[in-house]
């Protein structure tokens, strides 16, 4: 690593970025915005004082969402002017620390935290995840034999800027490895640049959707929007030295492994129409599964005398005031669009083809108090518990409501016992809001089990935006489009803007590149709509040629895109690291390691909701086959991709 990235990571690494200076009591007002159980762990740091564990104060199973352990209102207030004692201390003793608990204590104040055991094989994720001993335990290790010269004669191209992109970027860097990431966009930042339509915003807690050694202590809202997430992959950019190595407005065409010269040569189209071949030993793509839009070819859609645009490629010039707006879908997008929109304009139909599931997070569109900010950046430790207590309820727990039950009797409705007892829970909620003689409630409460399709997180502003006078929910299947509007049936809803959130074309993977491997064979064609890839990352007859959020790598149940990109990159820099360590020019997957691997995965996915017959997703390619997500637990997923097992690849 190079000293000037050393110093930048040491720089965002340090326990407590600014010392504590402030009165008591602003302190003690800071502290009424403190998550508890981070407070009493951040306690135990400043003190060195580990009683709290074995106090009669402790947290109960923690959720998403319930930063406060459950704890009664007494026993908070009890914790906060405990806290101001010990930090008025630490403050006084000019901010010093006593050393580390060590690694059994750690594990105690995992469990404690959140209520539960947490299991022994969790323990060293997490840990590497909270960064606790201010270093970053995801960077690059490599042995002492790959010489400066073996590095600087193996270029590679990334194809993408967004979270996995500019992540590889990072790391190539601090390996000392010359690259390029190619960019089509004017700006990094993926779906963060793309996605610009009203009410973008992220549905992962913001304090886990950033890079494990870049915290950021300064969002604005618990799930930001997309205007700030772009803005942070840009400044990642910046910070770690890898806005230099950008070539933005170019599109990959093809992608083509010369065999004689063991290389890949990289064919680029520029805006300008100017094209370049880049020579590279690896290419690792980020392209990302979600950024090629997909528009239903309903029939007369080209007649339509009004702006028609898909969601993510929102068209700001059109002034939405006072006009009949269609949105077409009730999934992500449209549950983020819809509520933004709704009030502005003279009339919204939304066109629904099935109702989603829902569960209450009040804080969904909430911003971080500035207190909240101030806890982050001062109290010693308080941020880095916080990311665990969200990450925690977040990881693997959701898994077993996922699972099928075969002798579970209710079929139709849920998949399990537990998946029952989320359906009752979220079918709750979601009656809640609704008058009980509502016509909504037959149209928004699903029929299918949940987790089948993508849970979307909500704070009451979708169905009080169908609620609205103005609002029109339409269930009826779409027939044509018409110059004035969309048919449904006999019925013409007349509109002047219609706005397609109909998803992306998933299933054409790294699509529109043309990527030939060995022999000539072309990617597209093997893989088809049903992709196979060891790990999600390297493919049989494609020598280093390695994907980041790959096939069946979509976190559908746990986890963040930036957790699984780390592990991903990580692994990646491994490949590359064994290629050099072992001077050899090629590292590629065998065919065995790769039918094992998916030959697992699809086992274990036919088992979980996602499979089940009841309805389709996004998941599912045209046989019904579930070729997105990943199935496995975090932590297994997490181990498998710590380096690679030289056993599954030839290397020549």
């Amino acid at each position: 690593m190079s000293n000037d990235v050393a110093e930048t990571t040491r720089k965002h690494l340090r326990p407590a970025e600014q010392p504590i200076v402030e009165s008591d009591e602003f302190i003690e007002r800071a502290l009424q915005h403190a998550g508890i159980p981070a407070l009493m762990m951040s306690m135990i740091h400043m003190s060195g004082d580990t009683a709290l564990l074995d106090g009669p104060i402790y947290p109960n199973t923690a959720i998403l969402g319930e930063i406060q352990g459950f704890l009664p209102q007494e026993q908070q207030d009890q914790v906060r002017r405990q806290a101001l004692e010990v930090i008025k201390q630490f403050r006084d003793n000019q901010c010093q620390l006593p050393a580390l608990p060590d690694p059994a204590t750690i594990c105690r104040m995992m469990s404690f935290m959140v209520g539960e055991d947490v299991p022994e094989d969790y323990v060293p994720m997490m840990q590497e995840e909270m960064n606790l001993s201010g270093e970053d335990s995801r960077a690059l290790h490599w042995g002492g034999s790959v010489t400066d010269s073996q590095k600087q004669h193996f270029p590679v191209v990334i194809i993408g800027a967004g979270v996995g992109g500019v992540l590889a970027g990072i790391r190539l860097r601090e390996a000392g490895i010359p690259f390029v990431i190619v960019e089509k966009n004017s700006d990094v930042g993926g779906t963060w640049h793309e996605n610009t339509y009203p009410g973008a915003r992220v549905d992962t807690p913001n304090y886990f959707y950033c890079y494990s050694f870049e915290p950021n202590h300064d969002w604005s809202q618990y799930y930001s929007q997309q205007p700030e997430l772009q803005t942070y992959l840009r400044r990642c950019c910046d910070e770690y030295g890898v806005d230099g190595h950008l070539q933005l407005n170019t599109t990959v065409t093809d992608v083509v492994f010369a065999e004689e010269e063991e290389v890949w040569r990289v064919h680029l189209c520029r805006k300008d129409g100017s094209t370049e071949v880049l020579e590279a030993r690896a290419v690792i793509s980020a392209v990302g599964q979600l950024n090629q839009p997909k528009i239903p070819d309903f029939p007369g859609r080209k007649i339509f005398k009004g702006p028609q645009f898909h969601s993510a490629r929102y068209e700001h010039q059109h002034d939405l005031r006072g006009k009949r707006v269609a949105v077409i879908g009730s999934g992500a997008s449209a549950f983020q669009l819809v509520p933004a929109i709704a009030e502005q304009v003279a009339q919204i139909k939304v066109f629904q083809r099935s109702p989603v599931w829902m569960f209450p997070n009040p804080q969904y569109h909430s911003a971080v108090p500035e207190e909240v900010k101030w806890l982050l950046k001062h109290i010693p430790y308080y941020a880095r518990w916080y990311r665990f207590l969200l990450f925690w309820p977040g990881s693997d727990g959701l898994l077993p409501s996922l699972v099928t039950d075969p002798d579970w009797p209710h079929q139709d409705r849920s998949v399990c016992e537990l998946n029952d007892f989320a359906r009752q829970h979220m079918t709750a909620w979601i009656e809640s809001q609704l008058p009980e003689k509502s016509p909504l409630r037959e149209k928004v409460v699903p029929d299918y089990p949940p987790f089948v399709k993508r849970m979307l997180q909500d704070n009451g502003s979708w169905l009080r935006a169908l609620q609205q006078d103005n609002a029109d929910l339409i269930t009826d299947a779409i027939t044509r489009i018409e110059e004035q509007g969309i048919v449904c049936g006999d019925t013409l809803h007349e509109v002047d803007v219609i706005i397609y959130a109909t998803g992306f074309d998933n299933h054409r993977w790294l699509y529109p590149i043309n990527i030939v491997g060995r022999e000539g064979k072309v990617l597209a064609n093997e893989w088809g709509d049903d992709p196979q890839a060891n790990l999600g990352i390297t493919v049989p007859g494609y020598p280093n040629l390695f994907c980041i959020y790959g096939p069946a790598t979509n976190l559908a149940h746990a986890g963040s895109l930036v957790f699984n990109s780390e592990c991903q990159v990580r692994y990646i820099l491994g490949c590359i690291g064994a290629i050099l360590e072992n001077d050899c020019q090629l590292m590629e997957c065998t065919e065995e390691a790769n039918a094992e691997y998916n030959e697992r995965l699809q086992e274990w996915v036919k088992q979980l909701v996602w499979a089940n017959e009841s309805t389709n997703n996004w998941y599912k390619n045209s046989k019904g086959k579930v070729t997105a997500n990943l199935p496995w637990r975090l932590v297994d997923y997490w181990q498998w991709t710590r380096e690679p097992d030289l056993s599954q690849y030839n290397l020549s």
